[in-house]
């Protein structure tokens, strides 16, 4: 079993460092708030005051946190992972951050003889709670062999495309699709309730129909349920954070995206609105509130 420090313990984090506690991984931890550890640290993790102190004597650091800020302080900040020695241990960035960022670090990660792996998730927190995950890896083949046995506590898929930062490409695409999709069904669902539909009756049939998705159906039914304040999964905030770095991406490649820049747009309102820490699915007050 390797000994492995975990940086990061929200909804997602939480569920991953408890697989690998599952696993029989020994297993250090930092969070900035400590009182989210308290139960892994029950089950046998040892918590720590800064990134750097978990990492130390660690076979591999896996970091999950919110966005480029976060990363950046918990890797190169006061305290943080690569303010020492960890010439050969794994480095394995789970988070959802920028293209450019992702590559910097990674630079820097090598300077120092770390073998670094982007892999971002995707899954929900109860996903990650089971060891389900799909993971998208870049990575050097040999450095994600040497990480996979850690990598199968928490998934039950991995998939490589390619060097590093091509993990973090697919993951900035393929969520800038789901935020199309989720704001397209938005628009979708009010245009049904202004027709007077039962949106009950709406919401079934998109399950079943050419239009399905796993996000297109999630958030419909949550529409439908119209609970958006509570049991939440993703965040408008995380949402648009995602969304915007797709676009710095598609940018720096000269490629026009005009769908994700209106995605983008229809979820900055709903956070602007004061709604950026409910459910995503509550993109539907702005369709609601269009007209003409």
């Amino acid at each position: 079993m390797a000994t492995i420090a975990f940086i990061g313990l929200g909804k997602m984090g939480s569920g991953m460092a408890g697989r690998l506690l599952a696993a029989g991984h020994q297993l250090t931890l930092y969070n900035r708030n400590p009182t989210r550890a308290a139960a892994l640290v029950r089950d046998g993790a040892r918590l720590c005051a800064s990134p750097a102190e978990a990492s130390r004597n660690a076979d591999a650091v896996i970091v999950m946190v919110a966005d480029d800020v976060a990363s950046r302080d918990v890797w190169l900040g006061p305290g943080g992972i690569l303010t020492q020695s960890l010439r050969g241990t794994l480095a394995v960035e789970c988070s959802t951050l920028s293209y450019d960022w992702v590559t910097e670090l990674a630079a820097e990660a090598a300077k120092r003889g770390l073998r670094y792996l982007d892999a971002p998730v995707t899954g929900l927190p109860e996903t990650a709670a089971a060891g389900e995950l799909t993971l998208l890896v870049g990575a050097q083949t040999g450095d994600l062999a040497a990480a996979r046995d850690i990598l199968t506590a928490f998934s039950r898929r991995i998939i490589h495309f390619g060097a590093v930062g091509c993990g973090t490409a697919y993951k900035l695409i393929i969520n800038m699709l789901g935020a199309v999709q989720i704001a397209s069904a938005a628009e979708t669902m009010a245009l049904a309730e202004r027709a007077g539909l039962d949106l009950r009756v709406v919401a079934d049939a998109i399950a079943t129909g050419q239009a399905a998705s796993p996000q297109v159906v999630r958030n419909t039914e949550r529409m439908v349920r119209d609970d958006h304040d509570r049991n939440i999964t993703f965040t408008p905030r995380l949402r648009l954070k995602d969304v915007d770095y797709a676009l710095q991406l598609a940018g720096k490649l000269g490629l026009g995206t005009p769908f994700g820049a209106l995605a983008a747009r229809v979820f900055g309102e709903l956070c602007a609105s004061g709604h950026a820490d409910e459910n995503e699915s509550n993109v539907i007050a702005v369709a609601r509130a269009r007209s003409l």
